[in-house]
């Protein structure tokens, strides 16, 4: 057991750390057995949403993650799956309005003082 107390605190933080990653990790592992062993839209929907909380949580690689995502997106075809569409978000318009059209806030005076 340590004797520092920065040393305790670490061990504290990394015991909380590895207790949270092992349920991501664990989760990760669950979704992507469930694809492999019945693959659909919803089983690889929520694999990927796995893989992409992992990657942000620092679990695994990115390109790890990325290789996953491929190799799960070829299963699917294989078997036929038709994958799910994302909804589309809208656009953001790019086309700046001229500074003739907005008009500047007016300017309030300052308070006097009394």
């Amino acid at each position: 057991m340590p004797i520092i107390k920065s040393a305790k605190k670490r061990v504290r933080v990394s015991r909380k750390a590895s207790v949270r990653n092992s349920k991501t990790r664990r989760s990760l592992r669950a979704s992507l057995k469930l694809f492999a062993k019945s693959p659909s839209a919803k089983s690889q929907s929520s694999a990927q949403s796995n893989l992409d909380k992992a990657v942000k949580k620092g679990v695994i690689h990115k390109n790890k993650a990325a290789r996953l995502k491929r190799q799960a997106a070829k299963r699917a075809k294989a078997a036929g799956v038709k994958p799910v569409k994302a909804t589309a978000k809208k656009p953001v318009a790019t086309a700046k309005k001229s500074a003739a059209a907005k008009k500047p806030a007016p300017k309030k005076a300052p308070a006097k003082k009394k």
